[in-house]
């Protein structure tokens, strides 16, 4: 879905006011930005609002702010409090990040406020498009084309609504009678958003079609599918299984292919072989098409390579050496549930890329190195990963690079330079706000809680089967000098995955339970859902606590290390850290915000417990 018919649309409709400038009601004036919907009340004209719904999808904001990462779909800035990425770059650079990574953010964080217009402002175009829809009279607008739209701006409302639930909680939610027309649009944030969520996402899953004529629509699966995520940010099992289980038996993508896992865990990340049946609801990202790469995934920007191959800009959002060691795996294949951290994944931190390095040797998951970016490993098909080279500041921000969404050398046809910013910093790579592993990983946890643990183990396997497909792993180069020679053979590294064999049932529901939580670590580490994973699995225990806790202690022991060795560290932002309970589970409500929110002279947004 493309910004730039959003923007014609309000072009045209600037154009279709001015002729009305001399009549008396031109002291009836509306506020600045806001349109006469009227204007739009035809079929081209509700459907150019809801292509312009669909366009804030991507995070990229309208007007654009300066720093406009922190409103990509992915949430990697706000991902920055969970255990899997340090910030990166420079000590200092976009400091209201390194607030975010030491769990001392603030309502005055710039982050916090751009996320929250970025958010809002899709509500708000999905609120217009359905007041524009109950205006529409065209004789050729059929009730079953009106009744989509409808449906699928009120999916868009609930998405946009959802992804601000998650940060926030307590949040105002905004229905389309709450405009500047009505005069009611300072709305409060002290009502349960879980109910009006489900009954969004209910009405999508009941009025939307399961096939649409264009890929990027939502059909009624996807429906189902973020209702039933819904239901798993509430601990409602039994609802989330009864859609999960129709899903999984009878889900299909919004071009009606059946889901299924992609053959290949990194096909979920090439631009070629986006839309395919793992895709249950996608962010359409697109390049070359007039727009200079503000269609593309564009508010990654900052998270490419420093210097050499893939280089792009900027060194941040880094993989962790905790989410590195995560994929260390015992003599059998699996996980390393509880001592993953008990030893570090050989890295180069501290050495300078002509200093001789040798690559860890130890058993690893194969979706490790198409996660992350190590030394000594073939990054795509950009050459072996450099080392400090491609590193901004390996010192500050460790020795290793995200991968996933990073256009293949042979696929830079599908990037372009945004921005100005440099060449490739845009690419087509879709964002996968849920895919089928999602909805099986989902299913495997509601197992668990509902005691049925041998099938919550035979939905885990079939995700890691595919990791374990030996097509899908990352091989040697046949000419390191040469990547476009092509590959060997020869796994990259000593790979090893296993399926579980009735560990479940044997070990018991706590066994389970976490092997579950593990596994949806190894399959969609550096996508954006982590913190919130560890935000969803509390309730209250102090389990997010703990995990992010023990990440601080260990990549403070890890840094201190290095330097203990003789090795020149700048890196402290998680020195004296602590994540506190109760508190930092979720973010505190901008200021700006709470500010603008007056009514009758009383703000009507209440801040967040603790801030």
């Amino acid at each position: 879905m493309k910004k730039i018919f959003y923007i014609l649309a309000c072009s045209l409709l600037l154009l279709a006011l001015l002729p009305v400038a001399c009549k008396k009601s031109y002291l009836e004036k509306a506020p600045i930005g806001v349109l006469n919907e009227d204007v739009l009340a035809t079929e081209r004209g509700v459907n150019g609002l809801l292509i312009g719904a669909y366009s804030q999808l991507d995070g990229y904001p309208t007007p654009a702010d300066a720093r406009w990462w922190n409103g990509s779909v992915d949430n990697w800035v706000f991902n920055l409090a969970g255990d899997e990425t340090y910030k990166g770059s420079n000590f200092g650079d976009e400091a209201f990040m390194e607030e975010i990574e030491n769990y001392t953010p603030t309502p005055i964080n710039v982050a916090f406020d751009n996320k929250w217009v970025t958010l809002f402002d899709g509500a708000a175009r999905a609120n217009a498009t359905l007041r524009v829809l109950a205006k529409v009279n065209d004789p050729g607008f059929t009730a079953d084309e009106a009744k989509q739209i409808e449906a699928e701006a009120i999916f868009l409302r609930a998405v946009y609504h959802f992804e601000a639930a998650k940060l926030w909680r307590n949040i105002p939610y905004m229905m389309e009678t709450n405009s500047f027309e009505s005069g009611d649009y300072i709305v409060g944030n002290t009502e349960p958003v879980w109910p009006k969520l489900e009954a969004d996402f209910k009405f999508a899953v009941d009025n939307l079609t399961p096939t649409k004529n264009e890929a990027g629509r939502a059909n009624s699966w996807a429906a189902k599918a973020f209702l039933a995520k819904v239901y798993m940010f509430q601990n409602k099992y039994t609802e989330a299984k009864v859609l999960l289980d129709d899903i999984i038996a009878n889900g299909v993508n919004a071009k009606g292919v059946k889901y299924a896992l992609m053959p290949r865990f990194f096909d979920n990340f090439d631009p070629t072989k986006k839309n395919g049946s793992e895709s249950v609801f996608s962010v359409q990202m697109s390049v070359n098409d007039g727009s200079g790469g503000y269609n593309s995934n564009f508010p990654i920007i900052l998270n490419f390579a420093w210097g050499g191959g893939p280089s792009r800009c900027c060194g941040f959002n880094q993989p962790s050496q905790t989410l590195v060691n995560s994929f260390q795996v015992d003599a059998n294949g699996l996980p390393l549930i509880t001592t993953f951290n008990s030893a570090n994944v050989k890295n180069d931190l501290g050495l300078a890329s002509a200093d001789p390095f040798t690559p860890y040797t130890g058993l690893l998951d194969p979706r490790l190195d198409y996660t992350v970016g190590r030394r000594g490993i073939p990054y795509l098909d950009w050459g072996v990963m450099a080392g400090s080279a491609w590193i901004r500041n390996q010192s500050h921000g460790g020795p290793y690079l995200g991968m996933k969404y990073v256009t293949s050398k042979a696929n830079e046809n599908l990037s372009e330079a945004s921005g100005g910013w440099q060449a490739g910093a845009g690419n087509a790579i879709n964002y996968n706000m849920i895919r089928f592993a999602d909805v099986l990983l989902w299913a495997a946890e509601v197992e668990v809680e509902i005691g049925s643990l041998a099938k919550a183990e035979q939905y885990v396997n079939q995700v890691r089967n595919r990791a374990a497909n030996p097509a899908g792993w990352v091989y040697t180069y046949i000419d390191n000098s040469d990547p476009s020679k092509g590959f060997t053979n020869t796994p990259a590294a000593n790979y090893k995955i296993s399926l579980y064999n009735g560990q479940f049932a044997t070990l018991g529901q706590n066994y389970a339970r976490e092997a579950v939580r593990f596994e949806r670590r190894l399959e969609f580490a550096q996508e954006g859902h982590r913190f919130f994973d560890l935000q969803r699995w509390d309730k209250g225990t102090g389990y997010m606590s703990d995990q992010l806790n023990a990440h601080i202690a260990a990549t403070v022991n890890y840094f201190k290390g290095a330097q203990a060795a003789g090795v020149p560290l700048t890196y402290s932002i998680l020195v004296g850290a602590t994540f506190k309970k109760g508190k930092t589970e979720i973010f505190p409500i901008p200021q700006q915000q709470i500010d603008l929110s007056v009514k009758d002279g009383q703000s009507v947004l209440v801040q967040n417990p603790g801030y």
